[in-house]
């Protein structure tokens, strides 16, 4: 069973490597869409293969961008400089046929006016608003069927949205496989002194049973402040691996092995859960989906640096997948 499953990994990289060969790329479209909610417009960039500009309808691919401040192009506020890891991979998509929709979520860069109060907003609202897209993207004219990409908390909330959404295909970059709370017990683990690491345990068990708490420690604010906590709650009633195991469509798993935030160890549980998932591991790729070894400073530079291209492998991987699924190939060849 190992075996095939290699030779079908190995198939489909070479179908994505053929895919993005070429004497030159592709010039790739990109204009300004956007999702209108009762909050207010959510901002996205759909991004087109220049050679499909009034040719027939082709996949296109939701992306969706990780935790935090982050943008559509995977750029953080609260880190100096840009990395465009996933405008850097829409690149790639165009250059293989595939059309893409990338967004900036409800309070984020040009999403910024359609943030809800922080108390009123919950997971489930960035989960309606990607299976809002899917449904957009489905109904237009212009394109065929809609795979989800999410990338690390992306990767939840894309896995949610096209179960719900009925996509055709799910691919998560750098996901966990854990419930929020164990995930964030791993990465405070031996950090807190005894008396914080104690009052973090309670809190987070109180998080998880759906529990406000009232007292929390000054130091442990920023993480579980009162304003917060039912978002919290709200994203702990999720474990990605479970929720991973219940979708019926076919699944591609990346996971780059210098990623400092989410290890390979999360990728194969994500595998475990989905045995007939394909799972690519990208030698040397880190959370920014750049190739960086694992040394701190390297790291860290990277995460503003767009002069690194994306790690080899990684658009292949991808486009190999997307291209393996039925009738995709005859769509881009038209």
């Amino acid at each position: 069973m190992k075996q095939a499953m290699t030779v079908r990994m190995m198939r489909w990289w070479m179908v994505g490597m053929l895919a993005l060969a070429g004497p030159a790329l592709a010039q790739t479209r990109e204009q300004p869409i956007g999702l209108d909610t009762p909050g207010g417009q959510v901002a996205g960039t759909l991004a087109l293969p220049a050679a499909t500009a009034a040719a027939a309808p082709v996949p296109v691919v939701l992306i969706l961008a990780g935790s935090g401040p982050t943008d559509r192009d995977g750029n953080s506020a609260m880190l100096p400089g840009h990395n465009d890891s996933l405008k850097m991979l829409t690149a790639a998509l165009a250059d293989a046929g595939f059309a893409s929709v990338r967004y900036d979520k409800r309070g984020i860069a040009a999403s910024r006016a359609a943030a809800p109060d922080e108390s009123a907003l919950r997971f489930d609202t960035y989960v309606d608003d990607a299976v809002a897209w899917i449904g957009k993207l489905q109904a237009d004219p212009r394109f065929t069927r809609v795979t989800v990409l999410g990338h690390s908390e992306g990767a939840l909330v894309g896995l949610l949205a096209a179960r719900r959404g009925a996509a055709a295909a799910y691919v998560s970059v750098a996901g966990v496989a854990q419930a929020p709370g164990m995930v964030l017990r791993r990465q405070l683990a031996g950090k807190l002194p005894p008396e914080l690491a104690a009052a973090n345990e309670r809190i987070l068990s109180a998080l998880e049973h759906g529990q406000t708490v009232a007292e929390v420690p000054p130091a442990l604010a920023a993480l579980y402040r009162p304003s917060v906590q039912p978002y919290l709650i709200s994203w702990m009633r999720y474990d990605p691996a479970k929720e991973l195991a219940a979708l019926g469509i076919p699944v591609l798993i990346v996971q780059g092995t210098t990623d400092i935030q989410v290890g390979v160890d999360q990728a194969e549980l994500l595998k475990a859960a989905r045995p007939d998932a394909v799972l690519a591991i990208i030698p040397g790729m880190n959370h920014v989906l750049k190739e960086v070894p694992a040394d701190p400073a390297r790291q860290q530079a990277s995460y503003g640096d767009p002069a690194l291209p994306l790690a080899p492998g990684l658009a292949a991987g991808i486009v190999g997948f997307l291209r393996g699924l039925p009738g995709v190939q005859a769509q881009i060849q038209r």
